[in-house]
């Protein structure tokens, strides 16, 4: 939940602003005081994370007028009235139309403050739930999402976003389960072509007495059991995207072919002389290094440096760490979305195993994990400490690598639910200042990267 600290006090004396916001700020909250409700509209907007408490009775607009604008603006935003004697009457039917509260003259301090702290955790929760609500739709929608905030990933971000409308083509080169073929859906997704086919074959799927005309189709007759024509994947793609996974599988035969292809950008049928025109990009994906392969005589050295117009690394999810638990709760939301399930929130001590993992199955396997511990719940935690021991007994990592990887997680989590807020984090870690920032600057952590 986020940890809200924001209260906007108004009132037209200034002896109850400057009593009040004393008060509020012992507390370590953080007040803005406002002598007309005027004067409050320019401060807030739908999602303004923080609550008010106003006055009723005000020189201009009431308090029960802006009332109303603010269920206008933010109908969640709570809003806290104070009254007069003679106005409890006038509270309560306000209360009824969406007030939160009312505190009547005279009140002691700790009414307010308790009152005020109620309304942020409210609020903190509303927003908190918004924010899920939004993600959800947002993962919903078509297009496929390179989630992460470390170097690497952000690199990757910016390199599709470079290329993704030059239609050249691409080699992607990662482990098995870092997501090459998202890599591959979103350089299509964000180019122009993004209406058009993306045609995705794997390569190592497909028998080798099949891969020719799986890729390159053929006319009737052209073989025996030929009785119609077939489309190939390149003719079935052209105007849009062809991606080959796993291409280092691919037999050296049609290594041949494909190269001719790559040069010439057409492509003729099994048992046609029509040469078909070819418009698409193709991009190439290997877990393994294709000039490497080709030193050693598995791959075609000409292919690798046709398809080696860019290269795009993707990092193992050891590698990237710090992107596990902002990967793992995007999981959640989506299995708890597909699943139907409420999303139970890991805690502390599940992320930091999480980030301790070595995770050999990379993001594919981190997902996995993530929709059994939405179904599974309480066994969750039984299977995440047989996969530590299991990988703990081959490779242990130093005690001081492990503090430092949980004490990064902490703070990052501290600063997510503070959106970026230094003040936030401080409170929810009760950290100095100074400690903060410098263990933000140890781990590179960026406050605005929250927001």
């Amino acid at each position: 939940m986020q940890n809200l600290t924001r209260v906007l006090f108004i009132d037209d004396e200034h002896h109850i602003r400057q009593a009040n916001q004393q008060t509020l700020e012992l507390v370590d909250l953080e007040v803005t005081c406002l002598q007309t409700a005027e004067d409050a509209f320019p401060l807030i907007q739908e999602n303004w994370p923080g609550i008010v408490v106003c006055d009723i009775r005000l020189p201009g607009m009431d308090g029960l007028v802006f009332l109303d604008r603010m269920q206008e603006i933010d109908p969640d935003l709570p809003v806290i009235l104070i009254t007069g004697h003679g106005d409890v009457s006038t509270a309560v039917k306000a209360m009824r139309c969406g007030a939160y509260d009312f505190i009547e003259k005279p009140y002691a301090p700790e009414r307010l403050v308790k009152t005020v702290q109620r309304a942020l955790e409210k609020r903190g929760l509303t927003l908190e739930n918004r924010n899920l609500r939004s993600e959800l739709e947002v993962y919903s929608v078509p297009g496929p999402r390179i989630i992460g905030k470390t170097p690497g990933i952000r690199q990757l971000r910016a390199t599709i976003r470079q290329l993704a409308d030059t239609g050249a083509d691409v080699l992607i080169v990662g482990e098995t389960g870092t997501g090459k073929e998202l890599v591959a859906r979103s350089l299509h997704e964000n180019s122009s072509r993004q209406d058009k086919n993306f045609v995705a074959i794997n390569c190592g799927a497909v028998p080798e007495s099949m891969i020719e005309d799986e890729l390159f189709g053929h006319e009737s007759g052209a073989f025996t059991g030929a009785e119609t024509r077939r489309i190939g994947k390149f003719e079935h793609a052209n105007e849009g995207t062809l991606f080959l996974d796993e291409i280092e599988t691919m037999p050296m035969q049609i290594q041949v072919r494909l190269l001719r292809v790559l040069q010439e950008r057409s492509v003729e049928r099994l048992g046609s002389n029509t040469v078909i025109p070819l418009n698409l990009q193709v991009i190439a994906a290997s877990k393994i290094d294709l000039l490497e392969a080709a030193s050693a005589g598995s791959f075609r050295e000409d292919l690798y440096y046709r398809l080696n117009v860019v290269t795009l690394v993707i990092p193992p999810l050891r590698n990237r760490i710090e992107d596990i638990p902002l990967l793992f709760h995007h999981f959640l939301l989506v299995a708890g979305h597909r699943y139907q399930r409420e999303v139970p929130m890991p805690d502390s001590v599940q992320i930091n195993a999480l980030m301790r993992c070595e995770w050999p199955g990379n993001v594919r396997e981190l997902r996995n994990l993530a929709e059994r511990y939405v179904l599974l719940g309480s066994q969750f935690d039984w299977a995440l400490d047989k996969m530590l021991s299991v990988q703990e007994s081959l490779s242990a990592n130093s005690l001081a690598a492990q503090v430092e990887c949980f004490e990064r997680g902490i703070i990052e989590q501290a600063l997510a639910a503070s959106r970026g807020s230094i003040k936030g984090a401080m409170a929810s870690l009760a950290l100095p200042r100074k400690t903060l920032y410098d263990k933000m600057r140890k781990y590179c952590l960026d406050k605005a990267d929250y927001k």
